[in-house]
């Protein structure tokens, strides 16, 4: 009998020992699942705050980028402004001058030589103090060119140059100072554009 007993007492411990592995092999098994399962969740969110990390950085860099490129557009727009203002001022300041002068008088006939003939007669308007200043020259360069047909008027409606009336006065072309400015500065405005592009 006591070999029997030992018999069962080893079958017992067999027994025991087999189901403690075995429990300790499932125990053993969902451990390692939980722990592999831990390491991917950390990986999974440690990708996520990378990519994120990422996605913002190339966010905040765009975002830099078209701040320079607008700061840019805004720096080029302010020079093209300020020199446009500029030879505006400088054109301005040059039509004034020849305005201002004698050769105004010599401008006029030449003005009304290239109508003659054309047009029928042809009144020149200019302001009544330019009037005053250049009638008398005005007078003797269109007597020289042999030019007739030709009134001489005032108007105060603009400050500098003339404008030659046609047609009864139904039609002006206009040569004051603002007219000529103004279409100077338009020439003027595209061309420095355009250097400023291949510069």
């Amino acid at each position: 009998m006591e070999i029997q007993l030992r018999e069962l007492i080893e079958q017992i411990k067999k027994d025991g020992v087999q189901a403690a592995e075995a429990e300790a092999a499932v125990v053993l098994e969902n451990a390692k699942a939980q722990a592999e399962k831990i390491v991917a969740d950390a990986k999974a969110q440690a990708e996520k705050i990378v990519a994120d990390a990422k996605s913002e950085s190339e966010r905040m860099t765009k975002s830099g980028e078209d701040a320079l490129r607008q700061a840019g557009r805004n720096v080029l727009i302010s020079f093209r402004e300020s020199v446009a203002r500029e030879l505006m001022a400088i054109v301005g300041e040059s039509v004034n001058a020849v305005y201002s002068s004698e050769a105004l008088a010599e401008l006029i006939a030449n003005v009304v030589e290239n109508m003659a003939g054309k047009t029928g007669d042809v009144e020149v308007v200019l302001n009544g103090e330019d009037l005053k200043k250049l009638e008398k020259t005005l007078l003797s360069a269109l007597k020289e060119k042999m030019l007739t047909g030709v009134t001489l008027k005032a108007n105060d409606n603009f400050d500098g140059g003339f404008r030659i009336a046609v047609d009864n006065g139904n039609v002006y072309y206009d040569y004051s100072a603002e007219a000529v400015v103004e279409m100077l500065s338009n020439y003027l405005s595209p061309r420095v554009a355009q250097l400023l592009k291949e510069a």
